[in-house]
């Protein structure tokens, strides 16, 4: 057990207690461990470097149509509630003489999911890490998502589904995103 997650646990131990549970009840007991490895888990992108991953599958190739990665699962927690929120994410780039191996797209998703996150900036940080690392003609990415915040507490909307887009280079003529949109949509 590392020094942080025995301060998770201490400090999970105590939201226990101020919630008015008995932390050391036998069904609690092993709670604040459990908590404390999970939020390591679900934050493990903190630790990662995104450009890195993209770098580490590098490869010249004159190929200059649209790649598409769609339908990427994942799983994040808002920074505003501590909630997951969940769905997918569709990517697509024009390579301009250089490609990547298309798991790296997938985990690069990962990486930023696993942060307290908005969808937004999600969204924008998924394209901006694609364009830095392999400078391709243009980058767009679409994410659509339900928020348990928006599910479980405030306005309890069932089925309420977020949908984001960033997208720049030749993603910025009208007829391109179309392609890409219509492709995902099928």
């Amino acid at each position: 057990m590392t020094d942080v997650e025995k301060e998770l646990e201490e400090h999970i131990h105590r939201i226990l207690e101020l919630m008015g549970e008995d932390a050391n009840r036998e069904g609690l007991h092993k709670t604040p461990h459990r908590v404390a490895k999970a939020m390591r888990t679900l934050t493990r992108g903190y630790a990662e470097d995104p450009i890195a991953i993209l770098n580490s599958a590098k490869f010249s190739e004159d190929y200059r149509q649209m790649v598409i990665v769609r339908d990427i699962n994942f799983y994040s927690l808002c920074e505003h509630h501590m909630l997951p929120f969940y769905g997918k994410v569709h990517v697509a780039y024009i390579p301009n003489g250089q490609v990547t191996g298309l798991s790296k797209i997938a985990r690069v998703v990962d990486c930023f999911s696993h942060r307290l996150q908005i969808q937004e900036r999600m969204t924008k940080q998924i394209r901006e890490c694609i364009q830095e690392a392999l400078n391709p003609l243009g980058v767009m990415v679409v994410i659509e998502a339900q928020h348990m915040c928006m599910q479980m507490r405030g306005v309890e909307k069932q089925g309420s589904i977020t949908t984001t887009s960033d997208f720049c280079g030749a993603f910025n003529q009208a007829k391109t995103r179309e392609e890409f949109l219509q492709l995902i949509s099928r």
